[in-house]
């Protein structure tokens, strides 16, 4: 029996998975396949790394520093989120988080983090072959937000946040041989996404990435078509699905100190439940 895990990211919201993923962590759960989307792959990445408590000051702490994040940003370096401050000089082996990159790629799990090339419009799936000590421009790829991130360049290619291409993977993880997928969410699971926002932003990066704009207009309707299909096979026991009853006012940049902290929190408690519907799986 093969079990995977997707993480479909969320900015801001990943704090909730990272919860989840460090309450698992202490009730020594794994995963046969993890795929991560935007935050999520950097979620994923700290989870394979046996890193609890690792991911949680990337929400609660970091947002609130002017390098990683703000105006300021925009006119010195041309960007709102400072994605290298984040996997660069806070990840690598000397900076003050550092990613446990030996213990990522000695998990026996396989590890994906979704980005979108930003000329094709298509998903790449990066792997561990795509990561080295303090080289985590796979993480920078699957997070590059449009417009708020300049597209990040792996191998001469562009790429955005995985989420235009693949926001929820799930028939990635069962094209990798899962039976059973635990699919994170970070909004309700009821609660539909809307598509203004990205149509908003698609037309800012129309003229020089035509194909990734094409991919923000359709996300939310490709986000929107995943998890009514994964309702559909969570009946059918293929899949469980853990989200948070509300969103406690995060959208995915909101910088709200008290409402991020109750966010993981929640995150931690829903992942109780989940190690013993896991536990409980396994055993059947």
């Amino acid at each position: 029996m093969k079990i995977g895990v997707v993480d479909v990211g969320g900015g801001l919201r990943g704090g909730y998975a990272a919860g989840v993923f460090d309450r698992l962590t202490e009730e020594n759960i794994y995963f046969d396949v993890c795929i991560g989307v935007s935050a999520g792959s950097a979620n994923c990445a700290s989870f394979l790394a046996g890193q609890k408590g690792r991911n949680y000051p990337f929400y609660t702490d970091y947002p609130f520093r002017r390098e990683y994040m703000g105006i300021g940003n925009i006119i010195h370096k041309g960007c709102y989120l400072d994605l290298h401050y984040i996997y660069s000089e806070l990840s690598n082996s000397d900076g003050e988080n550092p990613l446990d990159c030996a213990a990522l790629l000695d998990s026996p799990s396989a590890y994906y983090a979704v980005a979108t090339n930003a000329v094709t419009g298509e998903a790449r799936y990066f792997t561990k072959e795509n990561i080295s000590q303090d080289h985590y421009d796979v993480f920078k790829a699957s997070c590059a937000i449009p417009v708020a991130c300049q597209p990040i360049v792996i191998d001469g290619q562009p790429y955005y946040d995985g989420a235009l291409s693949d926001p929820v993977p799930l028939q990635k993880a069962f094209d990798l041989g899962c039976d059973t997928v635990v699919l994170i969410l970070t909004k309700p699971r009821d609660e539909w996404r809307n598509p203004q926002k990205d149509i908003r932003s698609a037309r800012l990066i129309q003229k020089k990435y035509p194909k990734a704009a094409d991919g923000l207009r359709h996300r939310a309707a490709r986000y929107n078509f995943a998890v009514t299909w994964a309702k559909k096979l969570e009946q059918e026991g293929k899949v469980l699905i853990v989200a948070p009853d509300d969103t406690c006012g995060i959208d995915t940049l909101t910088k709200d100190k008290n409402a991020l902290k109750l966010f993981y929190q929640k995150g931690y408690a829903d992942g109780q439940g989940l190690a013993e519907r896991l536990q409980k799986y396994r055993r059947l």
